[in-house]
């Protein structure tokens, strides 16, 4: 795939259509809680105001489901930019459909917008041909830089794109495709990924993917359980998907058949509730207890993770390894990130629960890149080609 980045094309004085992820958290007052989505695509829009272009920012916000909620608009967004560009930016929340041309045709070289949220409109997620074609209608160039919105197939980042001549993907998206080169299509070995979270369910097509490319896989979370389930051991009433067993051993015979060296846990944290610390102990797998569930992993498995992390020279990371949270139960995913960030290996780590995980870690300045997005990074772990990136192949 040959996809063209912002700095390969001359932008001077034209008008610049970037579609961002500014899908960022409100308070119930409409604060903006975490602008990291927002800071994150500054390079992009400030490459373009250098170069004198018109900028005009797309976005959404929530699942309106095509409909106007005010507690779901931009206007916050458009405030907090201002801020950080240290310049006005235009709320434009005229109606998209009702000749919103007049209202970009007044912007100068120089000048930002940005329009109200596009998941307002019904034709958005419907992937709407003529809506595409009346998005594209507003600008000379397209940007995309919303690799967290880029599994969706949707009128603001693919159908726009065959109505507008130059087609490009912005510095964040680059950064997002080229680190996962990095760690998983073309790293240096060898390569170790964690992988964890609730569901075994959920992962099934990101673990057969990965197997044949690294060299270790660690296993830990709720879907650990259905691993060690699988394997015979009693697991309590730790979260089990019993309809999966058998492909949990599927999974086990695949890391086999291509020698990778596959970790379980070997000690568990549990508790008697995943969120709360009563009844809290550290057991073997061999004696978890019938009334309690699996919670962290233990500081057995966390010694034996971190041995193969530390000659690891690439690790990939989907997925908390414990209820990180709650503060009991998140020593785990705390330690490993830890090994991680202090290792000399390239670490990239998926965005959505791992990105929050190694945030409360307090580690997360020390990791090589951390994914803006959660569904989109799994996606790309899966081998499935997202339809934003696949659109601006043109």
């Amino acid at each position: 795939m040959a996809i063209k980045y912002l700095d390969q094309i001359n932008v001077s004085n034209k008008k610049v259509l970037i579609r961002a992820d500014f899908n960022v958290p409100y308070d119930k007052n409409m604060n903006i809680t975490d602008d990291t989505r927002i800071t994150a695509t500054l390079p992009t829009i400030e490459y373009c105001l250098k170069q004198n272009a018109i900028v005009i920012l797309v976005s959404h916000l929530g699942r309106p489901k095509g409909k106007v909620v005010p507690e779901m608009s931009l206007k916050p967004v458009a405030r907090r930019l201002s801020e950080l560009l240290k310049k006005e930016v235009l709320f434009i929340d005229k109606p998209i459909t009702q000749g919103i041309q007049d209202e970009i045709n007044k912007l100068k070289p120089g000048d930002v917008a940005l329009l109200e949220n596009i998941r307002f409109y019904p034709e958005e997620e419907k992937n709407d041909e003529n809506f595409g074609k009346l998005l594209g209608s507003l600008a000379d160039v397209y940007v995309n830089d919303a690799f967290a919105a880029a599994h969706r197939g949707h009128a603001s980042n693919e159908a726009i794109t065959r109505y507008v001549k130059e087609c490009v993907a912005g510095f964040l998206m680059k950064d997002e495709l080229e680190y996962f080169k990095k760690a998983l299509l073309q790293p240096e070995k060898p390569v170790t990924a964690i992988i964890g979270g609730i569901k075994i369910s959920t992962k099934i097509d990101v673990l057969k993917n990965i197997i044949p490319k690294v060299n270790n896989l660690l296993i830990g979370g709720g879907m650990s359980y259905t691993f060690l389930k699988a394997l015979g051991y009693n697991v309590g009433k730790s979260v089990v998907e019993d309809d999966h067993l058998s492909t949990a051993k599927e999974i086990m015979e695949l890391a086999k058949k291509y020698n990778v060296n596959l970790m379980l846990p070997e000690d568990i944290v549990v508790a008697n509730k995943f969120d709360s610390p009563e009844g809290k102990e550290v057991v073997s797998i061999n004696n978890i207890p019938d009334n309690k569930e699996g919670v962290d992993i233990g500081p057995i498995t966390r010694k034996k993770f971190s041995d193969v992390i530390k000659q690891s020279k690439t690790i990939i990371w989907n997925g908390p390894l414990g209820a990180f949270e709650t503060k009991d139960f998140a020593d785990g995913t705390n330690e490993i990130a830890k090994v991680v960030a202090e290792s000399a290996c390239t670490s990239v780590i998926g965005g959505g629960d791992t990105g929050a995980a190694i945030n409360v870690s307090g580690y997360a300045n020390k990791m090589t890149y951390i994914s803006t997005a959660g569904g989109a990074f799994l996606e790309l772990m899966e081998g499935k080609v997202l339809p934003a990136v696949k659109a601006l192949d043109k």
